[in-house]
């Protein structure tokens, strides 16, 4: 590892850590006008910021990645005054800092208060998305906390351009700009320094690929919060409304390609296979254009599928693809789910409630729908405005992480002279 790099990371550690001892003091009045600046200041800078990137985009693709990532690293005028209103309706939700969320009175009259307050400085390791340098930075400043990003070479130009408006809009209003940091190094090194960096930062959070979020729960020193890849699966049972079973599965897979909520394995009961599998596959194939991964039952109706692999009904495609398996019940769906799945967002199509308990139940996942597309999957359709990732673990936060999931509790202890005895 470079000097260099370690310097740098070292350095935006420090500056962070001093910053949040005064961001975690901030009203919520204060940490409002610095969110409402912001909302202003993006839309300010906005030929700016399209022209920054514009410079990932023709990398990008001069670099051969898929649509799907040129997706993801994209803004536009509609993107970017969505981030606006993003900010906007966060300073309308509650402020969770300082909420007291238990409180008792001891005999001897001590009172015992227990509050969220900010966890101090977050860590971000993200790819392509250069909304999540926005969402990140709204979050943070909205729970009292400081962050440091460190975004993917990817969207290197736009991450930079958009911190530079953050300052200027912190600036405007005189509250702490090291509150938002952007590691502009994007080598491995500087990820990898992050995770040792125990002595400024209270928690990592990873946000990209599977590959990525591995690597930062394998390697980090540092408490990591796990955001999770999306092999999200709709399982259609034999008591599932077909009608309604196309138009999850349209929007599910279809509505768009590149996030983590988009349905990316697809499971059959039997029965409905019998009835209705040929049909329901012709149209995934030839009306919505999706390509096929199919057990042999599958492959025998369908013969353009390819016969799936292991490695099918593990894979988060990002791509107009879905993995397809017909099983004998709702049993062996919740078996297939909980060894191929990642934990994220599971669905079942069903009209009989006993499957569908049996099936919300028992898969393990942040979120599980019944009759439902996965992908509401998502901070503003929770109410919890932006997000900072899904998380798809179980210690302190799971599912879509908004503002309580960054912050931790304190107890406060007041006394008039008790000494234990």
């Amino acid at each position: 590892m470079s000097k260099t790099i370690t310097n740098e990371v070292v350095e935006k550690g420090n500056r962070a850590k001093k910053a949040s001892y005064l961001t975690n003091t901030k009203s919520t009045a204060e940490k409002n006008e610095a969110l409402r600046s912001i909302a202003q200041q993006l839309l300010s800078d906005l030929d700016v910021l399209l022209a920054e990137n514009d410079k990932d985009i023709t990398a990008g693709k001069a670099n051969g990645l898929d649509q799907a990532t040129i997706d993801r690293i994209l803004l536009n005028e509609n993107r970017i005054q969505a981030m606006s209103d993003a900010i906007l309706q966060l300073i309308e939700l509650e402020d969770p800092v300082g909420e007291v969320v238990e409180q008792i009175t001891k005999e001897n009259g001590l009172r015992i208060i227990k509050k969220r307050v900010p966890l101090g400085v977050i860590g971000m390791i993200y790819e392509a998305r250069p909304n999540v340098t926005i969402d990140a930075a709204t979050l943070s400043i909205k729970t009292g906390n400081a962050v440091i990003l460190r975004g993917s070479s990817s969207a290197k130009h736009s991450n930079i351009a958009l911190v530079a408006s953050i300052h200027r809009a912190l600036d405007a209003v005189s509250y702490p700009k090291d509150a938002v940091l952007l590691i502009e190094d994007t080598s491995r090194e500087t990820a990898k320094s992050l995770f040792t960096l125990t002595e400024y930062l209270d928690v990592l959070i990873p946000r990209g690929g599977k590959n990525l979020i591995d690597l930062v729960v394998r390697e980090s020193k540092v408490p990591v919060l796990e955001t999770g890849a999306g092999n999200c699966h709709i399982y259609l049972d034999e008591f599932a409304n077909i009608e309604m079973a196309k138009s999850i599965v349209k929007n599910a897979k279809t509505q768009r390609l590149s996030v983590c909520n988009a349905a990316e394995s697809l499971l059959l009961h039997q029965k409905f296979f019998q009835n209705y599998g040929t049909e329901f596959l012709h149209y995934l194939q030839d009306e919505l254009k999706i390509k096929i991964y199919g057990d042999k039952k599958v492959c025998a109706v369908l013969p353009k599928a390819i016969e799936a692999t292991e490695t099918h009904y593990a894979e988060e495609f990002l791509a107009l693809t879905l993995s397809v398996k017909v099983v004998e019940d709702v049993v062996e769906a919740v078996h297939h789910i909980n060894q191929f799945g990642t934990n994220h967002s599971e669905a079942i199509i069903t009209d009989d409630r006993h499957n569908a308990d049996i099936f919300l139940n028992s898969v393990d996942a942040s979120a599980v729908y019944h009759n439902a597309s996965t992908r509401f999957t998502d901070g503003f359709e929770f109410g919890y405005g932006a997000e900072i990732g899904i998380s798809t673990q179980k210690l302190h936060a799971r599912g879509p992480m908004g503002l309580p999931a960054l912050t931790s509790t304190k107890y406060y202890i007041h006394g008039n002279g008790q000494i234990r005895e």
